[in-house]
């Protein structure tokens, strides 16, 4: 396959305006790899920031800080009903990122569907996620599409498509194994794990103390009620819960309704100072959403030496959080979490140790690693 589309002088025009290094090189080679032209693709949910926006605006943040130019390109993306998601795709579809404003475009990065649906020459594709709600979450509580002949056929769409836009990719990413193997399995395509770092916060630790946190987006598929059911069956557990979304109003009415008033908080959308200091004060990280994709919410939790409480079905998480290693993993239920809850109220020695050693893992993953990759 060619490095490169179009007529031979474009490609001589690109390759001579820059080649890329090969990673971890140095010298004359990394500042001829300065100055690519790049463009980030990701869609974005108007009114909505979470995980990935904090992705895609510090990789951006990342090239620029080393020499590249670089944009974020967005497009708003609403996938319900059913019937939009392939429109939407199509509106990725039709862009031109070839060049903008005269100059040609390098290439392009794009991160999870629809963007990764963008014609380019030069494509890398690094997936958070494609759209889960065609793959493992059909025909689940989470699934949007029904049974109707054309719900099925859409459903089938969505899938080549992607196996269209994802084989287009120069080189084909995965923020986790868990999304490298959906891949592989819906499209045949064989995607590189590489995990990025989390948000920069003030890391630290400052105790042990006496609450689990959960951060996330607050929507059912992050289970964050099989927390508070866990503190209705132990009255000393505490729980601390940041984060905004379409299921707070139900997490309020179910704290409420086992009487946890005062034992678990809502903090709702908690700015970075205040999120590092709940990071660096609580006991323990709680993070178990449906077989996800991979989370940073387990490596903010590391470099904060705190360990996680996940479960056996979270997905993506166990990649790197190991039971009395890293963390405690359990059964998705209630009971099961709240006697690991107690254990490391108990033995706060071991927590200490879990957030050491998963501080060690975090500490490996860098930005500069992982653009190497990227570029290379």
């Amino acid at each position: 396959m060619a490095q490169y589309g179009g007529t031979g002088r474009r490609l001589e025009r690109r390759e001579r305006r820059q080649p890329f290094a090969e990673p971890g090189s140095a010298g004359p080679e990394r500042k001829a790899a300065t100055g690519v032209r790049i463009a980030v693709c990701a869609p974005q949910v108007p009114f909505v920031r979470g995980g990935a926006e904090i992705f895609t605006d510090t990789l951006v943040a990342e090239l620029r800080a080393r020499g590249h130019e670089t944009a974020l390109v967005t497009i708003p993306f609403k996938w319900y009903p059913g019937t939009k998601v392939l429109s939407q795709a199509f509106l990725w579809r039709l862009a031109d990122l070839e060049e903008s404003n005269g100059a040609p475009i390098d290439l392009v990065v794009t991160t999870k569907f629809p963007s990764y649906c963008v014609r380019h020459a030069n494509k890398r594709v690094w997936v958070l996620h494609q759209f889960r709600q065609a793959y493992e979450l059909d025909r689940t509580e989470l699934g949007q599409f029904g049974e109707e002949p054309k719900d099925r056929a859409l459903r089938r769409s969505v899938h080549t498509l992607d196996r269209i836009a994802l084989g287009e990719a120069k080189r084909l990413f995965a923020t986790s194994r868990n999304v490298a193997e959906r891949i592989e399995r819906s499209t045949g395509l064989a995607a590189e794990v590489m995990p990025h770092p989390p948000q920069e916060l003030s890391y630290r630790c400052e105790e042990y103390g006496d609450f689990v946190l959960s951060v996330n987006r607050l929507d059912r598929a992050k289970r964050i009620d099989l927390l508070i059911e866990a503190a209705a069956l132990d009255a000393r557990l505490r729980v601390v819960i940041a984060g905004e979304g379409p299921d707070r109003d139900r997490l309020e009415g179910l704290a409420r309704e086992r009487g946890l008033n005062g034992r678990v908080e809502f903090t709702g959308l908690a700015d970075e100072t205040e999120l590092a200091s709940l990071y660096a004060r609580c006991l323990a990280v709680y993070y178990a959403p449906v077989d996800e994709d991979f989370g940073m919410v387990p490596f903010e939790a590391f470099l904060s030496h705190k360990p996680v409480l996940t479960t056996t079905d979270a997905g993506g998480p166990l990649e790197i959080v190991t039971d009395r290693r890293t963390g405690l993993v359990t059964a998705p239920e209630p009971p099961a979490l709240a006697e690991a809850a107690g254990w490391l109220r108990e033995h706060r020695g071991d927590a200490e140790a879990f957030g050491s050693a998963g501080h060690e893992l975090a500490a490996r993953v860098t930005w500069d690693g992982c653009i190497d990759r990227l570029l290379s």
